[in-house]
């Protein structure tokens, strides 16, 4: 891990603070929208803008960078990053604003896969493993450092817009000046949709549910706790409470996913991010219980993510996994489009309530697609599983490709042993 550190700080230390300035703006135009009296349904139309970009820069970074390279890319995008951030409070109109989520979501999918790109160049097969880790774990307190921040001002004023402006500017210099030469850069070409829900139907519907749920905690929650009548310290703990439980939660599902069934695994943990929302639903009006469900969700939900990604590669050869990282990257950016309207929709029906309604269906779904696929066929023995890597749903599908290259290297030295 220190070899680890020593060799890509900079990286790191970059990327933690980019998410730290994407963290904040996503809580910040929830608490600000209320403020300005936008509804719940221009506001879900605003968070959702985000992951449409993101899911369109996921695509099309990976051309921009063929023909620019990555330096320029990087340093273009992170420009945009931090003037559209600082003109969010200039324009305080609801459509101005999906399209200034619709260009971040965008940017920061460029951003991730130049820096993911890095990352992997700078790893070696040994090391590559560890180097997720730290990505996904400096992503994760960049987020819920961000929330610490949102009690620095007065949410109606300038000043905690230009804060995530300036950190994002500040982010890209350590990294600019520090990282080796720009790595070759090429990407395999994905599997098609049909072929990866015929060979993994579990995985395909549990990463759009998934989507849908990471979308809900990323760009609703702050809209929530405005809803909810949450002070501006209450929303940011309450929204550092679903990426606490993530950290946390990582690890001990992933040790679980090597040593059992991974469709029962998948079940259980979307037994209790429905029972966490569930929680949410009945008890929102306590605080304090509120943040239990927020853990509840975040701890089981999020590593759903990489889970339902290793349950897919027990059904592919080795040579077919990085083509599927595109594939399962879209299909959960579809459903995270889908999440923030879809939140909207109910929340506006039957108030706050709505938000953890709105999550605990699509997990009991989950949860009962899980054992319909039980029955379908038989699972694969443990001993030739595929490992499980850590990976955050906000990554981009770069991350995904890594991960994959991971569980393919470690099951050929497995092989070998």
């Amino acid at each position: 891990m220190f070899k680890v550190l020593t060799g890509s700080w900079a990286l790191l230390l970059g990327m933690m603070m980019l998410q730290v300035g994407n963290g904040m703006q996503g809580t910040l135009l929830g608490v600000r929208g209320a403020l300005e009296g936008f509804s719940t349904f221009h506001m879900s139309i605003v968070m959702a803008s985000y992951f449409l970009g993101f899911l369109a820069g996921s695509r099309m970074a990976p051309e921009m960078i063929r023909r620019v390279g990555h330096v320029r890319v990087f340093a273009a995008l992170g420009s945009l990053i931090s003037a559209v951030l600082i003109m969010y409070p200039t324009i305080a109109d609801p459509w101005a604003w999906a399209v200034g989520r619709v260009m971040i979501g965008f940017c920061f999918s460029g951003v991730y896969v130049t820096a993911e790109s890095w990352l992997n160049n700078s790893a070696t097969n040994e090391t590559r493993g560890k180097a997720l880790s730290l990505y996904m774990i400096v992503q994760m307190i960049g987020i819920v450092s961000a929330q610490a921040l949102m009690v620095l001002a007065d949410p109606a004023g300038y000043v905690l817009f230009v804060i995530p402006s300036v950190l994002v500017s500040l982010a890209f210099a350590p990294i600019l000046l520090s990282v080796s030469p720009t790595p070759a850069f090429d990407t395999t070409k994905p599997l098609s949709l049909r072929q990866i829900m015929k060979i993994s139907p579990l995985g395909c519907v549990g990463m759009f549910l998934t989507g849908g749920v990471f979308a809900a905690q990323f760009g609703m929650a702050a809209v929530y706790g405005s809803e909810a009548g949450l002070s501006v310290g209450q929303i940011s703990t309450f929204v550092a409470a679903f990426y606490v439980g993530a950290v946390l939660a990582q690890y001990p599902l992933g040790w679980l996913s090597d040593r059992m069934d991974r469709r029962k695994l998948i079940a259980c943990v979307s037994v209790v991010t429905g029972v966490g929302a569930l929680v949410g639903m009945a008890f929102g009006a306590n605080f304090w219980m509120l943040l239990v469900a927020a853990f509840m969700v975040g701890g089981t939900s999020n590593p759903l993510y990489s889970l339902l990604i290793a349950y897919t590669n027990d059904f592919l050869e080795h040579d077919d996994m990085a083509a599927a990282a595109g594939g399962m990257v879209f299909i959960n950016g579809l459903g995270a489009i889908a999440g923030p309207l879809l939140v909207g929709w109910m929340m506006g029906v039957m108030g706050p309530a709505g938000y953890f309604l709105y999550m605990a269906v699509l997990m009991f779904a989950l949860v009962a697609y899980a054992i319909y696929r039980m029955t379908q066929r038989a699972a694969p023995s443990v001993s030739e599983t595929d490992s499980y890597t850590p990976v955050s749903p906000s990554s981009s599908p770069m991350a995904v490709e890594i991960a994959q290259d991971y569980a393919i290297e470690t099951a050929q030295e497995t092989q070998s042993d």
